[in-house]
């Protein structure tokens, strides 16, 4: 049996770094956490996308550490609830995935999440699919499970709110999301559940139907978010969001492109410098210090982790030497795409520079798309391609048209 690790420091870094709430109370936690007990928990991803992110990342950061103290870590691929969508910051209700869809997308999230967890071992993460009991429920069940929430509970939400405002629709099946998100923590009987401060709700709902049903207290620790000065959370369509499987040159280009603002937020919630290292920084930060050898040396932290050491460096030499040459590579890599009037979303997709033509226009009306350093004003407008040409898609993107 796995031997639990009660070191009072380690313990206590769970309980502060990158924790917006804990509930039932820290104090709670705290008491489970010293008490030598073996603590199982969990934290939930739907596969909406190919790849973990940043929103993913912090999270896990959090559960490496229960991991090293020796407790039980599940990762809980969504696979049913991925194909329903949780509604939760969402104006409109997510487009349906089907099963392959959401199965092709979770295909490598072990391997990514391989960078920040230990798959392998005596007490390894053990990776579990919440179709096991979903897809196996009856109507009956549901109904039993439905009994314990109300329609003013989840009315409550403030995506729902301003939908009924706005005069949109909320859908059925999305007042069933957190139902279903409650009861796999029943299914598991876990102690614990980690997740993102945006999903406090679902959560909360998992740990009040544990509570019901299996009169046990669940623990929940909600993790801050990494966002700008203005409140708003990293996005594709933004270009700075950091995903695993980035390229080290990528991944170094996405942190310098974050706002100083994100500087010291994001050494505590992306490294593992120490919180002592990290409040120095701070103080160095506000009494006038260059916010930029800062941050560079946070995305050199950021590389590291999921790169090595040599790729980081790597990285930093590149980023210096594209931006001592005016922001262009001197390796641009070339394309063979038809030249003549073409459409720039068309031309962008082609590339491979974004992964959707809706991300093409996003980039294009936010000014992140150029021809020949001149902004492409309009996606719907044609743009006349010749040889030579050079298309750039933010900061780090660039390729000449042979």
């Amino acid at each position: 049996m796995t031997k639990i690790n009660t070191d009072r420091e380690k313990i206590q870094e769970i309980l502060t770094r990158s924790v917006a709430n804990i509930y039932p109370s820290k104090a709670f936690l705290e008491k489970m956490l010293v008490s030598g007990k073996q603590l199982t928990l969990y934290l939930g991803i739907d596969p909406t996308g190919p790849t973990l992110h940043i929103g993913h990342i912090i999270p896990m950061e959090k559960l490496r550490l229960f991991q090293e103290l020796g407790h039980k870590i599940i990762l809980l691929i969504g696979d049913f609830t991925g194909m329903i969508g949780d509604p939760t910051d969402k104006s409109a209700t997510r487009q349906a995935l089907s099963k392959e869809q959401v199965l092709q997308n979770a295909k490598d999230y072990k391997k990514q999440a391989s960078t920040i967890l230990n798959f392998s071992g005596t007490n390894k993460v053990e990776l579990k699919y919440n179709s096991a009991w979903h897809g196996k429920m009856n109507f009956s069940k549901v109904m039993e499970l439905s009994a314990n929430f109300t329609v003013q509970q989840l009315l409550e939400r403030d995506m729902f709110q301003e939908r009924i405002k706005a005069g949109k629709p909320i859908h059925l099946h999305e007042f069933m999301y957190p139902v279903l998100q409650a009861y796999d923590s029943v299914a598991m009987d876990v102690d614990g559940e980690v997740g993102g401060n945006d999903q406090t709700f679902n959560m909360l709902s998992g740990r009040n139907l544990m509570k019901s049903l299996a009169n046990k207290e669940k623990f929940v620790i909600t993790t801050k978010l990494l966002v700008d000065p203005t409140g708003k959370k990293m996005g594709k369509s933004e270009g700075n969001m950091l995903s695993l499987n980035d390229s080290a040159k990528d991944m170094f280009g996405k942190v310098m492109s974050w706002t100083d603002g994100m500087i010291i937020d994001a050494y505590e919630l992306c490294t593992r410098l120490p919180m002592t290292e990290i409040n120095q920084i701070a103080k160095e930060l506000k009494a006038g210090k260059n916010p930029r050898d800062y941050k560079f040396r946070l995305a050199q932290e950021i590389v590291a982790l999921y790169h090595g050491e040599k790729k980081a460096k790597t990285a930093a030499a590149e980023f210096v030497e594209i931006f001592a040459k005016g922001g262009k590579p001197d390796d641009i890599k070339k394309y063979h795409i038809k030249t003549g009037s073409l459409n720039p979303v068309d031309i962008l997709v082609e590339l491979n520079f974004v992964s959707s033509k809706g991300e093409a226009r996003r980039l294009i009306e936010g000014g992140g798309a150029k021809l020949n350093d001149e902004k492409i004003k309009n996606w719907k407008d044609n743009i006349q391609i010749k040889s030579g040409d050079i298309i750039q898609a933010g900061k780090r993107k660039f390729g000449q048209i042979e």
